[in-house]
């Protein structure tokens, strides 16, 4: 794998037909409305992401040395298959914790059909505070169907390209200047590293079926070609467009060539230069510190420049749970957390984007003595998440078995087969 440890996948799969078979009808309640001004101790989980276990043991302690009596336990998310399925089964069985900073997006709408996810747009001022931090367009794709916020938009890891400077250079081209920005260079700049022999391949995405894969192929490049627009916009599904079609036809061509690889691989291709390229977020810079590389946008089709250039985000958001007793407490402690303080104090420990405004004005002094981080920051502010729904990760799947099948394999017709694609996932999205 080329990135982060982000799900198991067949257990997110599990939580998706499993777990919901006791849900409760609806987007979760806030336990007659009491629990939302109840405060007292609350136990919140967090990531076993050695950086961010840092921040959080901080957060807390900063909390609970000013609040004696509202005191957070803090923990890992209990050791699972995946994340997912421990929120999952702990939402059926009513131990889930206050505040878990860890939510994946896609997984939102199952959560809130479990009836497991408080809605903070109840919270007064809530949706104020939730659309100043974040932007309103950036937040606005993380509402609910019903409009309101199950999920507070926290943090994100927005993909570009990094490539090897050092592969570049043995292949004959400018690793300053990579021409990468447009379908057609990057074609012709991926053929050169093969053919040369500078490497195997010239991006290795992973080629694995499972539903969150086309977060890091397709969906950045779609979002980039599409200028922003999300996969599902006004429930029915968007990828049956010539943005959809060029973006397919790209990939098809990568593959098609033997540019990229088609079986899964155990270790690192970026890492191990089996690969000249890689789409990765910020989290890469120190897991390849010992690589010559730059970064440059993912590409489109005749080149957009960085500052309109859209990508996927990665982001991991915050939930409270509707199992919580003290949730006047949680919500303070919500905001206490995406306060620009611990926002600061998480970029700097984890080198993760605040899902904030002006983010490399607002952090200006960490951008200046992190250079590297701040293409990653610039970029925060124009990405497109997976779609908020109760159906999300059944819609993805149709997604990447259209892709398995007709980018990666090219078999069958690849227009008719995306025209079926969209037709499925718009049925799935809408499925009761």
């Amino acid at each position: 794998m080329q990135r982060r440890t982000r799900l198991a996948t067949a257990a997110l799969l599990t939580v998706a037909t499993l777990g919901l078979a006791g849900c409760t009808s609806g987007g979760g309640n806030n336990n007659g409305g009491d629990a939302t001004k109840a405060h007292g101790p609350i136990t919140i989980w967090y990531s076993n992401n050695e950086q961010e276990v840092s921040w959080g043991k901080a957060m807390v302690q900063a909390w609970n040395s000013a609040h004696p009596k509202e005191k957070i336990k803090g923990q890992e998310v209990p050791a699972g298959k995946s994340t997912e399925e421990v929120i999952g089964a702990a939402i059926t069985a009513g131990t889930t914790p206050c505040l878990v900073f860890n939510n994946l997006p896609a997984a939102t709408g199952q959560f809130q059909k479990q009836g497991g996810l408080v809605d903070l747009s109840n919270f007064p001022g809530a949706n104020n505070y939730i659309e100043s931090r974040s932007g309103k367009k950036v937040a606005d794709q993380y509402k609910s169907s019903d409009g309101d916020f199950y999920q507070m938009p926290w943090k994100s890891n927005p993909v570009m390209i990094f490539y090897n400077k050092d592969i570049f250079a043995k292949a004959g081209l400018d690793p300053d200047n990579p021409k990468l920005s447009t379908y057609a260079d990057f074609l012709d700049t991926a053929k050169q590293i093969v053919s040369s022999g500078a490497a195997k391949y010239a991006i290795y995405p992973s080629p694995t079926s499972e539903f969150f894969q086309p977060n890091f192929d397709f969906l950045p490049l779609y979002a980039a070609e599409s200028n922003g627009t999300s996969i599902i916009e006004n429930d029915k599904a968007t990828i049956d467009s010539q943005a959809g079609l060029d973006v397919a036809t790209f990939w098809k061509s990568i593959y098609s060539n033997n540019l990229a690889g088609k079986e899964p691989v155990q270790s690192d291709a970026f890492a191990s230069g089996t690969s000249a390229m890689a789409i990765v977020g910020p989290w890469a810079i120190p897991v390849y510190k010992k690589i010559n590389w730059g970064s440059v946008p993912v590409p489109t089709k005749n080149g957009t420049s960085a500052d309109k250039t859209y990508t996927f985000p990665d982001a991991k958001n915050i939930g409270m749970y509707t199992s919580c007793k003290n949730q006047g407490t949680a919500w303070d402690v919500l905001k206490f957390a995406t306060s620009k303080a611990q926002d600061g104090k998480l970029l700097e420990t984890t080198g993760q984007m605040p899902i904030r405004t002006d983010l490399p004005t607002t952090f200006a002094d960490y951008f200046t003595k992190n250079p590297a981080y701040k293409e990653f920051a610039n970029q925060s502010a124009r990405t497109v998440d997976d779609p908020t729904g109760p159906n999300t990760i059944a819609t993805l799947q149709d997604l990447r078995n259209f892709y398995t099948k007709s980018v990666i394999s090219g078999q069958g017709n690849l227009k008719s087969d995306l025209a079926q694609a969209a037709k499925k996932m718009t049925s799935e999205w809408n499925r009761k």
